[in-house]
C-alpha cells in the first residue's frame, strides 16, 4: 500500500533545472528561430537606445565596464548592461511575442546572455542555444499559469521573463541541476512587473530588470548562493502566490516536440501585439475596398475581453500611449498611416484633432469565445455600405527564408538611422553567421 504523503509530487523547479543542466541540444530549426529572434531584438534595441528612458538609465547606471550598451558608445558592467539593453529592447514595444509566455520572450533573455557572453567569451552557438533554452523555460512556466497570472495584473515579460533569463544564463554557465534550481529560486523572489504601468517607461523597465535579475540569479547560484529548490511550485512559491488558476505540468513530456521558440511571433507594427489583428483587418479593408478615414461613419472592433486591460487607452496623449490604444490605431490605420514606422507613434499623431474626433466613432466590443490573437472589424461607410474583415495574428511563420528577409528589412529600417547603413548590413551578416562565431565581440562592436 502506498501512503498518500509518500506519493511523489510534481516538481517543475527540479524538472526544469535537470533539463537545463542536461545539455539537451536544440534542434537546428530551433536554432534558426533563435537567430531570427536575436536579429529582431538587436534591431529594436539599437533603435530603442535613442528613447529618453534608455538615456536616463545610462545616465544613472553606465560607468564603464566590459559590456556593450547597444546603439551608443557607452559601456557598463554585466548587470547594468543587461538592464539597460533589456529596457531599450522593449522601449518601442516592437519586439517579439510569445502567446504561451503571455509576453515578450527575447527581451528579458537576450540582453542577459549577450552581457554574460561578453564577460565569459562564450561562442555564438552557445548564445543561440541558451536563448532557445531560456525561451523554452519561460514558455513552459507561462503555460502553467493558464493566463491567470497575466489577468491578475502581472506583466509576464518582467515576471516569467526572469526565469527565462536565469535558465538561459544557467545553460551558458553550464551550471549543474542543483545550482540551476537555486538560480530559479532566486529568480522567483525577484520576478516583478505590473500591467498598471503599461503605456509608461516602467513597462520596458520590466524587461530590463528581468534580464538583470535572471543574470544575477545565475551568477550568484554559480557561487553557491542558496534559494528554495521548489520555488516555482511550493505552497508559498511563485505559482501559488501569482498564478490563481495555475496547473503544474511536466516539462517537455514529448522530447521530440518542437521547441517553443519555433512559435515566436514577430512584430511588423510598432505597437502592442494585441492591436495587431485589428490593424491587419483594417488594412485589409482599406486596400480591398479603396477606402480611407474620410469614408468612415463608424467602426466596431470585436476582440477578446483581455484587450480591455491591455490596449484600451481611450484618449492617448503620447506616442507611447498610442501603442496601447485600439481606437487610435484603428483610425490611424484606416487613414493609411504606416504603423511599422517608428515616427508614426508621436504625441502629434496621438493628439491630432482629426483622429481624436474619429476615435469617438469607434466602438470596442468583446467576445470571450474569441481567440485572443484575432479581431473582427466592421466599418460603416458614409455611403451606407458596411464592410467587415477578420484577422488572426497568432500563427508563426511557415517560410523561414521569407521571415528572415522580412526581419532583415525591419532591422535595416530601425537600426540604420542609428548606426548607419554599412554597419547595419554588417550586423545582419554577423547574426546570420552567429552559430559559427567564436564570440560575440564583433557583433557587439558593430551594434554600438
Amino acid at each position: 500500500m502506498v501512503i498518500a504523503d509518500q506519493i511523489a509530487q510534481p516538481s517543475p523547479t527540479r524538472e526544469i533545472a535537470e533539463w537545463v543542466a542536461s545539455g539537451t541540444p536544440p534542434p537546428p530549426v530551433a536554432l534558426t528561430w533563435a537567430r531570427h529572434a536575436i536579429l529582431d531584438w538587436l534591431g529594436v534595441t539599437i533603435a530603442g537606445a535613442r528613447e529618453p528612458l534608455a538615456a536616463m538609465l545610462r545616465e544613472e547606471l553606465a560607468g564603464g565596464g566590459p559590456c556593450t550598451l547597444l546603439g551608443c558608445g557607452a559601456r557598463a558592467n554585466a548587470h547594468h548592461a543587461a538592464l539597460i539593453n533589456g529596457a531599450a529592447g522593449h522601449a518601442l514595444d516592437y519586439d517579439d511575442v510569445s502567446r504561451e509566455m503571455y509576453g515578450h520572450p527575447t527581451a528579458p533573455v537576450a540582453p542577459a546572455l549577450l552581457a554574460l557572453a561578453e564577460v565569459t567569451g562564450a561562442t555564438g552557438a552557445a548564445v543561440l542555444e541558451a536563448l532557445a533554452v531560456g525561451i523554452e523555460v519561460e514558455s513552459a512556466i507561462g503555460e502553467m499559469t493558464r493566463g491567470g497570472h497575466y489577468n491578475l495584473g502581472f506583466h509576464a515579460t518582467g515576471t516569467i521573463g526572469a526565469f527565462g533569463a536565469a535558465a538561459g544564463c544557467a545553460r551558458l554557465l553550464r551550471l549543474d541541476s542543483d545550482a540551476t534550481a537555486r538560480a530559479l529560486g532566486l529568480a522567483a523572489s525577484m520576478a516583478a512587473g505590473l500591467k498598471v504601468n503599461f503605456g509608461t517607461m516602467a513597462k520596458p523597465f520590466h524587461a530590463g530588470t528581468a534580464a538583470a535579475n535572471g543574470l544575477l540569479a545565475a551568477r550568484l547560484a554559480a557561487r553557491g548562493f542558496t534559494a528554495s529548490p521548489d520555488a516555482i511550485e511550493a505552497p508559498q512559491g511563485f505559482l501559488a502566490t501569482q498564478g490563481p488558476d495555475s496547473v503544474i505540468e511536466p516539462v517537455r513530456p514529448d522530447a521530440q516536440a518542437p521547441w517553443w521558440v519555433e512559435r515566436t511571433l514577430f512584430k511588423y507594427h510598432a505597437a502592442c501585439y494585441s492591436t495587431h489583428a485589428t490593424i491587419e483587418a483594417v488594412n485589409h479593408l482599406r486596400r480591398t475596398h479603396g477606402i480611407g478615414l474620410d469614408d468612415m461613419a463608424a467602426i466596431t472592433l470585436t476582440v477578446h475581453p483581455r484587450h480591455l486591460k491591455v490596449c484600451n487607452i481611450p484618449e492617448p496623449e503620447t506616442g507611447l500611449q498610442m501603442k496601447f490604444s485600439l481606437r487610435q490605431l484603428a483610425v490611424a490605420a484606416l487613414d493609411g498611416l504606416d504603423t511599422g514606422a517608428l515616427e508614426t507613434f508621436s504625441a502629434a499623431n496621438a493628439c491630432d484633432a482629426r483622429y481624436a474626433a474619429a476615435r469617438q466613432r469607434v466602438t470596442v466590443e468583446t467576445d470571450p469565445g474569441r481567440d485572443r490573437m484575432t479581431a473582427r472589424v466592421a466599418i460603416a461607410l458614409t455611403d451606407g455600405r458596411r464592410v467587415e474583415a477578420e484577422a488572426d495574428v497568432g500563427q508563426p511563420a511557415a517560410d523561414l527564408n521569407a521571415q528572415w528577409d522580412r526581419l532583415a528589412a525591419k532591422f535595416a529600417s530601425v537600426a540604420a538611422p542609428v548606426i548607419g547603413e554599412v554597419r547595419a548590413a554588417e550586423a545582419i551578416t554577423l547574426v546570420a553567421g552567429l552559430d559559427g562565431a567564436v564570440g560575440v565581440a564583433p557583433l557587439m562592436r558593430t551594434a554600438r
